[in-house]
């Protein structure tokens, strides 16, 4: 009995260590290649014979590719240049805003192959109906992708809500109406999705494509607010997947009513709705899914252009809700003592007037150290954060798992 329960474990010891070695590897050509084996040897610390054999699997699963000779300086035969392919297995991205969807394909090196974002007014549509619009634009860019050589193996969909993590139920997205919406039972697309807020989705966009800190808050704002923290590089979401409802922070516990059921949140001050609102512009209202326009009419390009042109009234707004979002975030700050704030989505276009306001907050209402002004950034990715992030998400599975593909 003895010799055949230490004949069971080794096995799979010998197998954990060789995923580790795989991931070890491919983590090391993404971040440094094009590179040699024997680089990958002394960047590893691996053996070259353990390089070859570990290169060896990972090309024939398709997730390396030789380049030709690598140039290392030395004599000799020089070694073949290593690469992550950019074809064969692929990221699918979703997402589900409130007057859009996209559906995004990034190849193992995170380049965007196919991006598709199309007005659609899903506030005011079934979640079934929605979601069969979504599948039919990942139908095409499954296709796409296909055209391109690659396949995606997995996917990733934005929502702005929460999320059980364990059903991948989106059980409250107050901007959408959906509650308790069982995505999965209703999705008949390519590749059953894992379903994840779009806020997180965004925060590990920005620390993936453009690392501004290991430690960060990023705020993110389409129809409603969303935020998520990143700790030592890692997404913190909660004891249940629910952190980050910046949004529904009090900014006056007397405000208006929120569709929460609370009073004075954030979003009564500083989401869109609100700012048209407090601008004397018209709600936006976006097309229907079969127009070409990127969401045209979402009234975030109104409000800029009207800023643009200096309309006091907008410029006044603008201010107003970067106070509140200041206000807000100031506790967050107080409480949590991030390198960086990072504003996204939405706010990222409308950056040049939120930020001074938001940083005045920031300088006035955190006590626990000297607030930077530099620590308050905006987002390079903008809009574009949530689909990229959900599409990324799957490269970053692949990069930290090879031997999940059969590696």
């Amino acid at each position: 009995m003895r010799n055949g329960s230490a004949g069971g474990a080794r096995p799979a010891s010998q197998q954990s260590m060789r995923q580790h070695n795989l991931a070890l590897v491919m983590g090391t050509v993404a971040g440094h290649g094009p590179v040699s084996r024997a680089a990958v040897a002394g960047h590893t610390g691996l053996t070259r014979p353990a390089v070859s054999s570990l290169v060896d699997a990972l090309l024939a699963a398709g997730l390396l590719t030789e380049l030709g000779p690598a140039a290392n300086g030395r004599v000799g035969r020089p070694g073949s240049a290593l690469m992550v392919s950019d074809r064969g297995p692929a990221g699918l991205g979703l997402e589900v805003g409130v007057g859009h969807l996209g559906v995004c394909v990034t190849d193992l090196r995170g380049q965007v192959r196919a991006w598709t974002v199309v007005d659609s007014p899903n506030a005011a549509l079934p979640p079934a109906e929605v979601l069969a619009r979504l599948a039919a634009l990942a139908d095409e860019a499954t296709e796409t992708a296909a055209g391109l050589g690659l396949r995606p193996v997995a996917a990733v969909m934005a929502v702005p809500g929460l999320v059980a993590e364990s059903s991948g139920t989106v059980e409250s997205a107050p901007n959408l109406g959906w509650h308790h919406v069982p995505v999965a039972d209703l999705w008949a697309g390519p590749l059953p999705p894992r379903v994840e807020n779009e806020a997180n989705l965004g925060a590990l966009a920005e620390l993936w494509a453009h690392p501004v800190a290991a430690d960060f808050i990023h705020v993110s704002a389409e129809s409603g607010i969303g935020a998520a923290l990143v700790v030592g590089g890692r997404l913190f979401t909660g004891a249940r997947g629910l952190a980050g409802e910046l949004g529904h922070m009090p900014v006056h516990p007397d405000g208006p009513s929120c569709s929460c059921g609370a009073r004075g949140c954030l979003e009564q001050y500083a989401a869109k709705a609100a700012v048209l609102r407090a601008a004397g512009l018209p709600p936006s209202r976006p097309g229907d899914t079969g127009s070409p326009r990127v969401r045209e009419g979402d009234g975030i390009g109104l409000l800029a252009a009207r800023a643009r042109e200096g309309d006091v009234r907008v410029v006044r707004a603008l201010e107003k809700a970067g106070e509140a979002l200041g206000t807000a975030l100031a506790g967050a700050v107080n409480l949590l003592d991030p390198a960086a704030v990072v504003l996204g989505g939405a706010y990222a276009e409308l950056g040049e007037w939120l930020v001074p306001p938001t940083r005045r907050e920031l300088a006035a209402r955190v006590t626990v150290r000297a607030w930077d002004p530099a620590a308050l950034t905006v987002s390079e990715l903008g809009r574009r954060g949530p689909l990229l992030g959900a599409a990324l998400a799957t490269v970053r599975s692949v990069l930290e798992d090879p031997a999940a593909l059969g590696a």
